[in-house]
């Protein structure tokens, strides 16, 4: 609470500016609608409800978890390993695959982060999944945020964590609002504080070409390392609203490591975009194919259940308002 109490304390020191979003649009934007006709899927979502209980009952997600544990790395991680590169590594541990990893500019230069793509119907969703940036790789973070044309930033960590030190502050804050970089100037252009997270509007201008973009960081606060959110509605309305203002590039997702979190984060946002479409999932199939890109995604069995208990949530809420519609 400390740190959200700071959070608020150095935000208050700048005008609020115009509200981006209410509570009621969020409450509206976390319940989710399937898009097809409802009375052909009653049966679907009831089937599905069974289904995910019954897993869940007979802990068969717990030996899911231990055989996603034995899988292996895909490859070497060697530019990660690279003496030049070693010290850009916030975990020595947590190495992005060569094969998916983001490069920087024409040299191909090296970042600790991996692009990460699902296939949910005809639909790819597109994301970079990295570490908390470091202050010698705050540079590349926006390098790689302005080469991919990414609109958004999900921040799903704080600054610091049991007085250990998750993430570098890598954007404008009061009362530096204005960051100045190599490649780019920085602006905090507006901020909305939310129950459960901020919203900055970051203004990032190209020194050499003085092209101006807008970047949404979100930045979810009630997230304890290891751990599962306090309210998975909370982290519904965080996901919903990231892929509401999502419009160009890569959704680029961080926490401190970049794969317990940021695993849960990017594994929620695919879930709901299955059901939304009415398109069977499985979970584990999930994970899986998230591991394949960035290993280790979702770290611990707790937060592996936090994924199965959000579907199941989801597909409950769906059920009522089925209900309450046929009445």
């Amino acid at each position: 609470m400390s740190e959200d109490g700071g959070i608020i304390q150095r935000l208050s020191t700048l005008p609020r500016g115009i509200a981006l979003v209410n509570e009621e649009e969020l409450t509206q934007l976390a319940q989710i609608k399937l898009s097809q006709d409802k009375n052909s899927l009653q049966c679907n979502t009831e089937n599905l409800i069974q289904k995910l209980q019954r897993q869940i009952e007979q802990q068969e997600i717990l030996k899911e978890f231990v055989s996603l544990e034995h899988m292996k790395p895909f490859d070497d991680c060697q530019v990660a390993k690279a003496p030049e590169n070693w010290e850009k590594n916030r975990y020595r541990d947590i190495l992005p695959y060569d094969v998916t990893r983001v490069p920087l500019g024409e040299m191909k230069g090296y970042i600790n982060a991996s692009y990460i793509r699902m296939s949910v119907g005809k639909e790819e969703l597109f994301y970079i999944s990295t570490q908390g940036p470091l202050p010698s790789t705050m540079n590349d973070f926006w390098q790689m945020v302005w080469e991919n044309k990414s609109n958004v930033i999900a921040m799903i960590t704080r600054e610091m964590e049991r007085g250990i030190s998750k993430c570098h502050r890598y954007w404008p804050e009061p009362p530096y609002d204005i960051v100045d970089l190599i490649l780019f100037q920085l602006r905090l252009d507006n901020y909305q504080i939310l129950d459960c997270f901020v919203i900055r509007m970051i203004e990032v201008i190209n020194k050499q070409t003085h092209e101006r973009r807008i970047v949404q960081h979100l930045q979810f606060t009630s997230w304890p390392d290891h751990g599962t959110p306090r309210s998975s509605e909370h982290l519904v309305k965080f996901v919903r609203y990231m892929r509401k203002v999502h419009q160009s590039g890569p959704v680029i997702a961080h926490c401190s490591a970049g794969i317990g979190r940021s695993g849960v984060l990017l594994c929620v946002d695919i879930l709901l975009s299955y059901i939304e479409q009415d398109i069977p999932f499985d979970i584990k199939q999930i994970v899986t194919h998230l591991r394949q890109q960035r290993f280790g995604m979702i770290q611990t069995k707790e937060q592996y259940m936090f994924c199965y208990e959000i579907a199941l949530e989801a597909l409950k809420n769906i059920q009522s308002m089925d209900s309450q519609l046929l009445q």
